[in-house]
């Protein structure tokens, strides 16, 4: 299982770095005129949400990862109190993008809400995308990880349903790892939980889309950051890609808006799925800026 895990986490980062060029661009039709078919890392353009970053960088999603990365390399355990003063100290020096669920969660930290009630109410998804460290760490502890992962979720991104798509994504990474198609996980969850009325019916919106146009459907479900329109999207792309982790990615960040909080979702679980059989350019990986560090945190955690 050890390199199918750590290419779950270096898919999912690399998935972050590849939308990061034409990150929140919602005219596909813009995003061809400038890029073309982007099938490789790219410097964000000057006037994008990203004109500090250069190619192989991450958005400040992928920043999130790798500050958590970081702290389960030197603490081998997630202690949300402590955690939460690493990230409020990291973010409030951060030279990149700040979302309003950042400075709503830095806004009620300074004025004294605690760790487990300081979190934004943002319904973005990009809460949830965060948690493959979590799952590279915990993933012989399954109640463990989900216990955990709803708390990183939470502090930046209170809002029930992004807490429990994190939960839900954490369970079919983990099926995925053990070598469980994923849209069989997805479906196995449905009948197994069909009172689950907040995302029951996201996943089946999203199982239904599988093979339609990825372009049309994500417009559809909408290309915005909230888990609503969001987490259909990222069950389509799995659907429709499970075995073509490759054009997943391209066909993701081509579909335009919140590129980066699905393709790291999907990079994560497929990345799980296929491990080193994942088909993906070796320079995805291998350009990223951060690799040395991503490989030593998985090496001392693994």
């Amino acid at each position: 299982m050890m390199p199918k895990i750590k290419e779950m986490v270096l898919i999912s980062l690399a998935a972050d770095s590849l939308a990061l060029g034409a990150h929140w661009i919602y005219d596909t039709s813009a995003i061809d005129r400038t890029f073309g078919k982007i099938e490789g890392l790219l410097k964000p353009l000057e006037n994008s949400f990203h004109p500090t970053k250069d190619a192989g960088e991450f958005t400040h999603y992928g920043d999130q990862t790798m500050l958590l990365l970081e702290y389960l390399r030197d603490k081998r355990v997630f202690e949300l109190g402590e955690f939460a003063g690493k990230w409020l100290d990291y973010m409030k020096k951060y030279n990149g993008y700040m979302d309003n669920a950042t400075k709503q969660t830095i806004f009620n930290m300074e004025k004294g809400d605690s760790p487990d009630s300081c979190g934004s109410p943002s319904s973005d998804l990009g809460g949830a995308s965060r948690i493959s460290p979590l799952i590279f760490t915990l993933h012989n502890e399954p109640d463990r990880l989900a216990k955990k992962v709803k708390e990183q979720t939470a502090m930046t991104h209170n809002n029930p349903v992004v807490i429990e798509s994190a939960a839900l994504l954490a369970k079919i990474t983990l099926e995925a790892l053990k070598g469980t198609p994923p849209l069989d996980a997805l479906q196995k969850l449905l009948s197994d939980e069909p009172d689950n009325y907040m995302l029951s019916p996201l996943i089946e919106a999203g199982l239904k889309s599988k093979g339609q146009d990825t372009r049309q459907t994500i417009s559809g479900f909408g290309q915005v950051c909230e888990a609503g329109s969001a987490l259909p999207s990222v069950i389509h792309l799995l659907a429709t890609y499970e075995n073509d982790i490759k054009n997943a990615l391209i066909e993701n960040v081509m579909a335009g808006g919140d590129s980066a909080a699905r393709g790291m979702i999907v990079g994560m679980v497929l990345g799980a799925y296929h491990g080193e059989n994942a088909g993906i350019p070796d320079e995805w990986i291998n350009e990223l800026k951060g690799y040395d560090r991503i490989i030593e945190c998985l090496e001392k955690i693994g």
